[in-house]
């Protein structure tokens, strides 16, 4: 049994006669940026003369659309959930050659519509985002205040905000080395915002395998690697309460990621590599700052590949951890989804992917 689809716009699911007619749809999730969708239609005439889906009000601007992946035998996967926010009409002289394509953006564009100026005090950033994320009307997911930063007190300094709120959390996300989305697990509408901690070592949700007679699910797989990374952070600051005139030091030789398999990226570079921290406002800060930018620069090592999701039987989605077999013992391993470009066509459904990790395989033993 194929995989299920289902498309809402607006309030009502899409009929029969719109999934005839989709030429293409696409979305595209990603890990450090928002998720996206593109809808291309053809334009037709109508009896009354006028253009089809552009005189009837089926995309209005701000239009809610969602798509909802059901696997057989598999759980549903909310993988898109957001907003109209434009489109691009292509007409033709030959009206049966003429188009639509309509984009929208996840619904974390509810907390771009203005700029906002105001002091966080005494709360942590982890504390800030939930703040953030229920002024918008959206769930706060349970792991938004672990491994969360210092409390911005009065008697050290408070946070100021002169941003979007969505600006303004990416900053946060950065700086802490964590993630920061506003997704739907399997129902839209039921939106959660997400400020966390890569999780690398969770459970593999799927099997990615390139060689198994019976059971593949790739037809190839693309590997790099990039070693012109810091291995280390050199961070220091005067404090006006530390008497040292060094300053408060807060360097950083990891990132407080488990590494994903035995050689992690110091390791295998094997070359040092030191990057000096530019001081921020609070010395507390300075440790998770460094830890934050070892975080970003350990993700050395990228996959990239396509799979059939029938084939695979599940939807990949960004911010799991998937099992990779079949291609040696450097890159086989549990790797971490940043980036998943679903393509959506009536007798197929293609995941194009990213994966990343901060780690490779065991040293290879000497020949006999």
């Amino acid at each position: 049994m194929p995989t299920a689809i289902e498309l809402t716009i607006g309030p009502d699911a899409a009929d029969d006669s719109l999934y005839d007619a989709i030429q293409a749809l696409e979305v595209e999730e990603n890990a450090d940026r928002p998720d996206s969708l593109l809808l291309r239609l053809p334009v037709n005439r109508t009896s009354e003369g006028d253009l089809e889906f552009v005189g009837d009000k089926t995309f209005e601007p701000f239009t809610n659309i969602s798509l909802v992946l059901t696997p057989s035998g598999a759980s549903p996967q909310c993988v898109f959930d957001g907003f109209v926010l434009s489109w691009r009409l292509n007409l033709d002289r030959v009206s049966g050659a003429s188009t639509i394509d309509v984009w929208a953006h996840d619904s974390s564009w509810l907390m771009s519509g203005s700029d906002t100026v105001r002091e966080w005090s005494g709360m942590t950033d982890g504390q800030i985002a939930n703040q953030i994320f229920m002024k918008h009307g959206f769930q706060q997911a349970d792991a938004n205040t672990k491994d969360d930063s210092p409390r911005h007190d009065p008697d050290s300094h408070t946070l100021l905000q002169r941003a979007t709120d969505l600006q303004f959390l990416r900053s946060l996300a950065r700086r802490n080395g964590k993630i920061v989305r506003v997704a739907c697990s399997d129902t839209p509408g039921l939106r959660t915002g997400y400020f966390v901690k890569p999780d690398v070592g969770a459970a593999p949700a799927v099997t990615l395998d390139l060689i198994d007679a019976d059971s593949w699910t790739v037809d190839s797989l693309e590997f790099d690697w990039d070693v012109m990374r810091p291995t280390e952070v050199d961070a220091s600051q005067v404090a006006l309460d530390h008497r040292s005139s060094d300053g408060v030091a807060g360097n950083a030789t990891t990132s407080g990621l488990p590494a994903m398999d035995d050689r992690d990226y110091a390791t295998y570079s094997a070359n040092a590599m030191t990057l000096l921290l530019t001081p921020v406002a609070d010395a507390p800060e300075l440790t998770m700052r460094s830890t934050a930018t070892l975080r970003e620069a350990e993700w050395f090592v990228r996959c990239r590949g396509e799979a059939s999701l029938d084939r695979l039987g599940a939807v990949l989605r960004v911010g799991t951890v998937v099992a990779v077999e079949g291609v040696g013992n450097l890159h086989s391993g549990n790797w971490f989804v940043w980036n998943v470009r679903h393509e959506i066509a009536i007798d197929s459904i293609v995941a194009r992917f990213t994966l990343v990790r901060n780690a490779v395989g065991p040293t290879p033993l000497p020949a006999p």
